[in-house]
């Protein structure tokens, strides 16, 4: 997507809660190996105990609008995204969210497309404010809970610990003397012949939840990988990763042994999952350092790209005038590659 000069990332935050539970506990109660907490080298995962997920993320959409110091009213857009239940069966939690901060001008949009939603929702963010002049605003917000009742946060899917958390983004014309980032380059691509591996062979149910108690990840994909193999999955993916790359490098103005570029930042998944399906892609995309942001965080649902990118501001991984790259992946397939860059002024 190619976004002219560019959209200010005017504040990103990330909300988790204070509470977590080490990779260790989990080994101590029996949920996970210690060859589990090899493959993914998470330390700990942050678990919401009163919260639901729509609540965490007003929490961080109210401290992106804080840090800008902005209120909801400004707000022409917003969208919300997720992958895991938001509190009720039959509801829209983008609304809620509107609502609760006051944003009465904005047209909430829910996005559904698995672990990379806050990609999509920032290209729906982008197509907004670059199709419509009188947005003015807009507010990217994503949140998920994996509570024990319905998904077993340690052991429901391979490689993969999940943690609780919410991010919030909001994005307006580009003003380097107050933004926090500027979004350059924004590209998607998609796999959609692996939608199989979230559906293996589960037969078509008439409500959620109706082959087990629990969300079983495992369960299908073991299903998809004895019926498909994963030559096929790794191939497509890792082609359609080196194009978005590609992509996203060429909108931003940007080339792929830029010495500015510093950093490419991998979803929160597990250390094998990211060495098998993202590191044979990326390794010679770029020039750019690839980092793992999320070994205290866990896999954070629909927000590890807006997790990654609150980090890059929050622990000052940039300097003025240097740019990163943030993967974005979910089941279905579909990908994103966002490119950021620290204000030079």
């Amino acid at each position: 997507m190619y976004l002219r000069s560019g959209f200010g990332l005017r504040a990103v935050r990330a909300w988790l809660p204070d509470a977590t539970v080490s990779a260790r506990d989990a080994i101590g109660q029996g949920h996970i190996s210690e060859q589990d907490l090899a493959n993914t080298a998470v330390i700990r995962v942050p678990v919401a105990r009163d919260v639901a997920a729509p609540e965490m993320a007003v929490r961080a959409a109210r401290a992106a609008l804080y840090a800008a110091g902005w209120d909801g009213s400004r707000l022409g857009f917003s969208a919300h995204a997720w992958i895991h239940h938001q509190g009720h069966d039959f509801w829209s939690p983008a609304h809620y969210i509107a609502d609760q901060l006051g944003a009465r001008r904005s047209v909430p949009l829910g996005i559904q497309v698995m672990c990379n939603g806050g990609g999509v929702a920032l290209e729906a963010a982008c197509a907004r404010l670059l199709a419509d002049s009188t947005t003015g605003a807009a507010l990217v917000t994503t949140a998920d809970c994996f509570r024990d009742e319905g998904f077993d946060r340690w052991s429901g899917d391979y490689g993969v610990f999940y943690g609780d958390g919410a991010t919030a983004m909001l994005l307006h014309e580009r003003d380097d003397a107050v933004d926090e980032l500027t979004l350059l380059g924004l590209a998607s691509g998609a796999v959609s012949a692996a939608e199989g591996l979230h559906r293996g062979r589960d037969p078509f149910t008439p409500a959620s939840r109706w082959l087990s108690e629990r969300v079983d990840v495992r369960r299908t994909k073991k299903a998809f990988m004895e019926d498909v193999g994963t030559a096929g999955f790794f191939r497509d993916v890792h082609a359609t990763l080196r194009r978005i790359i590609a992509d996203c490098l060429a909108d931003s103005g940007l080339t792929s042994d830029d010495p500015r570029l510093r950093l490419i930042a991998l979803p929160r998944v597990g250390l094998k999952v990211r060495q098998e399906t993202y590191h044979p892609a990326v390794e010679n995309a770029t020039t750019a350092k690839i980092v793992d942001l999320g070994a205290e965080t866990g896999h954070l649902g629909a927000g590890d790209m807006g997790a990654n990118l609150a980090a890059i501001v929050e622990q000052d991984l940039l300097a003025p005038g240097e740019f990163a790259l943030v993967i974005g992946a979910g089941g279905g397939f579909s990908f994103s590659c966002a490119a950021v860059g620290r204000p030079a002024a």
